[in-house]
């Protein structure tokens, strides 16, 4: 009687079986770190990439077990491989169904739709006057620059850096902050290319770039230590793959360098959250804060964060959620039917320091379409505290356009528009620059009333000839000047020729102002000798500064 014969095809099939799993499964294991590295989603179920991420993971997974079973045949029809894929690709079939409903179910909850009434309460909005709200700004707090011109000094500096030029470059981001008391923007240099990033990485960024926006003064600040992490720099000391290995699950908005009040540079990290759904209902939660040379972080929540960092709202978020409540007063339907009480921001925004925080303003207009506002808001960027005030007027391009049709035959082009609080009337400031980009005159419109422009070469002069010409038009009532007087030996007499007046500079002695006269004004000017002793006569509003429109008494 012969012996049966022991069958090992199917103990042999699940070797084989086995051996296949784990060589995908270890080809996905590899691409997984690999596409992690460069991607960086964050580990967080709120995450649209984090289902992505997973999805692309299982689609590599069914493809290299595909290949190594021999599972894919030539001129197979589709039918014939999908077959195939459902018997040897359960699992990853699986995960991808039960991500993608999760992902489908999510944004339906998350939906405007149904959560209308969430989203307009997502920025909360209180109402104020603004000739008390809003602080009469100083001449020396008014930026003259906007984020171009900043740029276009800021490399212009770097090029008279011999041994900076040739090995960096100047970031594009130039964000507005407060440093000292004053508005400034900043920039990090970024390494020219590999090679050399390669001959300066281990020294790191040696320097930033601030720009003073009132004055105009561009300053190198060179750090005894190099910036160690920044978004140029390659592997893991780039930034934002730093912050993605110490926080895997937080979500980040765009992060941004700040310098403290002892010029330490730090990179800003909003962290990002989802409060409406899954999906929905975009918010900051804290920020962490990235010493920008030696790599210390540290995590904030939203009262935490130091008073020093001016930005961790975005404009863009802050934007978003005021569209939200605006389109929502009344309900979803009311946003697209009938539109009752509907409003929006207009399409720019810009930046007013106040109480040594930024804030962001943007002009509010209903979605009829005309091109008028109703009204605008202040948004702290810190803390996100926003006050609405209602003032019917032009939006902000209509009044760029006012300020340029002046000075047409100059071709200047106008900056955009930046909100001032002038004798308690909410008013646009512009720079108007030439066709290089430099800022040649300055000028002042009425919100309300933008047919009423003001310029001049000067902010004080504009500003005095917009005080004439809101007074002129009733709006106020111009301001009684009154006058100072002072008499003194002459230390100094400095001369010179402005808009082909001849001007006489008088220094007294004690003083440390110089007084211009016009010789068009009083001939007597021009007889006086050092030794002499006069009087001058000024208004006692001038400016504070060291030369001092006057005239002899």
């Amino acid at each position: 009687m012969s012996k049966p014969k022991i069958n090992f095809v199917r103990k042999k099939g699940a070797k084989s079986n086995i051996k296949n799993v784990l060589m995908s499964l270890t080809a996905t294991l590899l691409f997984g770190l690999g596409y992690y590295y460069f991607e960086l989603p964050a580990i967080n179920l709120h995450n649209t990439k984090f289902y992505s991420y997973f999805l692309v993971l299982s689609v590599f997974y069914c493809i290299v077990l595909m290949f190594v079973s021999k599972s894919f045949k030539v001129g197979a029809d589709i039918r014939e491989v999908w077959g195939n894929v459902k018997r040897i690709c359960k699992v990853p079939l699986a995960i991808c169904i039960i991500l993608l409903g999760i992902f489908i179910a999510g944004g339906i909850f998350s939906s405007t739709l149904l959560r209308s009434k969430s989203y307009r309460d997502l920025l909360e909005i209180k109402t104020g006057d603004f000739s008390t709200g809003v602080n009469e700004i100083t001449y020396d707090k008014i930026p003259m620059l906007d984020k171009a011109s900043a740029q276009r000094l800021g490399d212009r500096k770097l090029g008279e850096l011999s041994d900076m030029v040739s090995q960096f470059e100047v970031t594009n981001d130039y964000p507005q902050m407060n440093y000292k008391g004053s508005p400034v923007r900043v920039a990090t240099l970024k390494y020219g290319d590999f090679f050399k990033w390669w001959n300066n990485f281990r020294n790191g960024l040696p320097a930033y770039i601030i720009t003073d926006m009132v004055t105009q003064n561009v300053e190198v600040v060179r750090l005894k230590e190099g910036i160690k992490y920044s978004p140029s720099d390659l592997f893991f000391r780039n930034i934002n793959r730093y912050i993605r290995f110490k926080y895997p699950t937080f979500m980040f908005d765009t992060l941004h360098m700040e310098i403290d009040e002892e010029g330490e540079p730090f990179w800003i990290c909003p962290k990002l959250v989802k409060t409406i759904g899954l999906f929905g209902g975009t918010d900051i939660e804290g920020a962490v804060l990235v010493n920008a040379v030696t790599g210390e972080t540290k995590y904030y929540r939203g009262d935490e964060i130091p008073k020093w960092v001016d930005r961790v709202y975005s404009a863009d978020l802050i934007i978003e959620q005021y569209d939200y409540y605006g389109a929502f007063q009344n309900g979803y339907l009311n946003s697209i039917f009938g539109q009752k009480g509907v409003t929006e921001t207009t399409a720019g925004y810009n930046y007013i320091a106040q109480d040594d925080d930024v804030y962001m303003y943007t002009g509010i207009t209903s979605v009829g379409g005309d091109e008028s506002n109703i009204g605008f808001i202040l948004s702290n960027q810190r803390t996100k505290e926003t006050v609405y005030y209602p003032c019917a007027g032009a939006e902000e391009f209509s009044a760029a356009a006012s300020a340029e049709g002046v000075v047409q035959h100059l071709n200047y082009n106008s900056t955009f528009p930046l909100l001032l609080n002038i004798s308690g009337e909410p008013t646009y400031f512009m720079s108007l620059k030439d066709n290089a980009g430099l800022v040649k005159m300055y000028a002042m419109v009425n919100v309300q009333q933008y047919n009423i422009v003001a310029t001049g070469s000067t902010v004080s002069e504009t500003e005095k000839e917009y005080i004439r010409l809101i007074s002129e038009h009733g709006i106020t009532e111009l301001p009684v000047k009154t006058v100072d007087e002072l008499s003194g030996v002459i230390e100094e007499i400095r001369t010179a020729v402005v808009d082909g007046t001849s001007m006489y500079y008088i220094k007294l002695v004690g003083r440390k102002e110089y007084y211009a006269i016009s010789a068009s004004d009083d001939q007597t000017v021009v007889i006086l000798n050092i030794g002499d002793r006069v009087g001058i006569e000024f208004e006692s509003d001038q400016e504070e500064g060291l030369i001092i429109p006057a005239k002899l008494k």
